[in-house]
């Protein structure tokens, strides 16, 4: 039995295992392999680091981020405990006393990330440095289902089984499907010992609000935080940059991290962060994971994040050390839109795609909840929890009303149109709006037609909105944004059950003018499929996305729907080379299965001749067995009707000549009907 006591005590500076830490630390130890999923700052990456040094031989840990790596690693050297990395942020210094340290036999623990797997001479090295056991930390990377997936950390599989070495994965935020496909991708779909050591992080006061001058709302936040450190997550790169320098003006010390920026810049202010008291980093999401300064006191959100999983693990990166933190997250309809956008422009198959508007419902759910956000949370996580008095909706609780007669007539209309439509065409029916949609497919005669005028167009958005927070409704990626019903809206729309729905959110809809998009509500689906199909051909070809097809081009796709390949050759930007190569592919993502079509026919697409050219087809098919229906079957060949669709006059000589004899007895004077009429 291994002692971990002095080692506590002695490397790591802890009298007492955190609750939940002994046991995972004594199931690594010996050997077992494990998934840990345990809260933020529960203290996951000790359950691995101390039992790589009660263990003989050298742990790789295998990390997502070099910042993470980093900050571990220095930590670790600081207590005396001979730690290294290998990541391409290392200088050459570093990078040999790696070396040096492993030919030595002196190294426990060598930090990787999962991209390094892909070299070739990496499984080389791993054989000859007497690894004995492999910690995968960030363990939710490896799946798609989650919130930062990761190709290469499949790889991670295939290195457990080729040093037969045990493995140990650790995330904080996992729900079952994640932890499904960590265990079928990490260990083969053999069980591992499995922790679960719960998703509350009590310290944590958690808020949401609307959007309403996000600016000045996350300037105030900080401003009665001032002082203290603190993160504030963005959306866009540029928006880091705009709201540190606002920060800034108002005399916070603030900075801004993200992607874009080079290397060493980005490790300035990962230094200044763990150094630094009081200072706020404007960031996109990957900073701060893993990173363990124990004293931000908040966390603010300017912009909605991805989905629940990811909310938790950012707002975790607050209060680590157990006192208490602050959470604030802005949401509007512009963040909704471009969540959803973002899922139906992905590569995912339909079904996953599904899965995660069915994720982005489950947070609109908890921005718009009823009752206590943390009993909401922690139910997503399958948790029960009691009210906690420490978050926005305990403090005030919301006014609500019962809104199960608007829900209803939503409802209702979704299901008189074959749920084929999005929320922007179902409000103008409920609003009796005459357009030319409404006219076309003769929706003016539903029993919806006009009912939901009670309500204006902005609260109909806001209950739409709800609907989707309380999963009644999702958009269907394979209907380009279509909303279907889900088992829940059921019970409601038959009358066997009540909704209430919040008044604020529909007090706060007022006709504010709404941001200008790029197409209608109701063609922004369409414009994300064809947007989704354009970038898959551009990766195959490897050229930038607009030399497929321009925006514009997709725009006007997304707006006219071409059905056939005349209607698209007579899209601005397809001209005929393209449309040979790309017309069927966006047919498809229009309008479904394309039918096949002659290549001599293709070539008059978009042109008066491809029409003639139908017209004679069709005055072929009721002459095939002449005049009667009796003769022997004749047709033209493809080509020929191409050249007569193309004839410039009506000479009957020239039309004789094109055919033959027998095909110009048999066709002759009806083709010089149609080139007569169409002339």
């Amino acid at each position: 039995m291994f002692d971990a006591a002095p080692l506590l005590r002695d490397v790591f500076g802890f009298d007492d295992f955190r609750p939940g830490q002994e046991e995972i630390v004594d199931a690594v130890t010996a050997g077992e392999n494990v998934l840990a999923i345990m809260p933020t700052g529960g203290g996951k990456s000790l359950c691995f680091q101390l039992p790589a040094l009660l263990r003989d031989g050298v742990t790789v840990v295998i990390s997502p981020l070099i910042a993470l790596m980093r900050d571990q690693v220095r930590g670790l050297q600081e207590a005396g405990v001979e730690a290294g990395a290998l990541t391409s942020g290392n200088t050459p210094e570093e990078t040999d006393a790696v070396w040096e340290a492993l030919e030595a036999g002196r190294l426990k623990l060598l930090y990787m990330a999962p991209e390094r797997l892909a070299a070739g001479s990496a499984m080389g090295m791993l054989r000859r440095i007497n690894v004995s056991l492999i910690a995968v930390d960030e363990a939710h990377c490896v799946s798609q289902w989650g919130h930062d997936f990761r190709p290469d950390y499949l790889r991670i599989g295939e290195l457990r089984r080729a040093l037969d070495v045990p493995l140990a994965a650790f995330t904080a935020t996992a729900d079952a499907e994640t932890q499904d496909e960590i265990v079928e991708k990490l260990f083969d779909g053999t069980a591992p010992r499995k922790f679960l050591r719960g998703f509350d992080r009590p310290n944590i006061h958690l808020a949401f609000a609307a959007k309403d001058g996000p600016r000045k709302q996350i300037l105030d936040f900080a401003e009665a935080r001032k002082t203290q450190s603190g993160i504030v997550y963005c959306g866009t790169r540029n928006k880091t940059e705009v709201l540190a320098q606002a920060l800034r003006a108002e005399g916070h010390t603030a900075c801004h991290y993200h992607g874009g920026m080079e290397a060493e810049d980005r490790r300035i202010v990962e230094t200044r962060f763990a150094r630094e008291d009081g200072l706020i980093v404007v960031a996109t999401v990957a900073f701060g994971m893993g990173i363990d300064k124990p004293d931000i006191r908040w966390v603010a959100h300017a912009d909605l994040p991805k989905s629940i999983e990811a909310y938790y693990q950012e707002i975790g990166r607050a209060g680590r050390d157990g006192g208490p933190a602050e959470t604030l997250t802005l949401f509007g309809p512009d963040d909704i839109r471009l969540r959803r956008t973002q899922i139906d422009e992905g590569l995912a198959p339909p079904e996953r795609r599904m899965a995660d508007h069915a994720r982005l419902n489950a947070l609109l759910g908890l921005a718009e909840a009823l009752g206590c956000r943390r009993k909401a949370l922690l139910g997503y996580f399958g948790e029960q929890a009691e009210p906690c008095g420490k978050c926005d909706l305990c403090d005030t609780p919301p006014e609500v009303f019962d809104g199960t007669t608007p829900v209803r007539m939503a409802l209702s209309a979704i299901l008189r149109t074959d749920e084929w439509f999005g929320a922007g065409h179902l409000i103008d029916i409920l609003l009796a709006n005459e357009t030319d949609k409404i006219r076309d497919r003769r929706h003016d005669a539903l029993s919806t037609y006009g009912i939901g005028k009670d309500w204006s167009r902005q609260q109909w958005q806001a209950i739409f909105r709800q609907m989707m927070g309380h999963d009644l409704v999702r958009p269907d990626p394979e209907r380009h944004g279509a909303l279907r019903m889900t088992e829940a809206a059921k019970p409601i729309l038959k009358g066997e059950a009540q909704i209430n729905l919040r008044k604020d959110t529909l007090r706060k809809a007022t006709r504010r003018p709404a941001v200008k998009m790029m197409v209608s509500e109701e063609d922004a689906p369409m414009l994300s499929a064809l947007k989704a199909k354009r970038r898959a051909l551009a990766e195959a070809a490897r050229v930038p996305a607009y030399v497929i097809f321009p925006d514009r081009t997709l725009i006007e796709m997304a707006e006219k729907r071409p059905t056939t390949l005349d209607d698209m050759a007579r899209i601005g930007g397809v001209g005929a080379k393209k449309l040979e190569r790309y017309g069927d592919t966006f047919l498809e993502v229009v309008a479904g299965a394309t039918e096949a079509v002659h290549p001599a026919r293709r070539k008059l697409a978009g042109r008066e001749q491809g029409d003639i050219y139908d017209q004679l087809l069709a005055v072929q098919n009721q002459l095939s067995r002449g005049l009667d229906g009796i003769d022997k079957p004749l047709t033209c060949s493809a080509a020929q009707l191409a050249k007569v669709a193309q004839l410039r006059s009506c000479d009957a000589r020239a039309l004789e000549q094109l055919l033959g004899d027998r095909r110009h007895e048999r066709f002759g004077a009806a083709f010089l009907d149609v080139l007569q009429t169409a002339g």
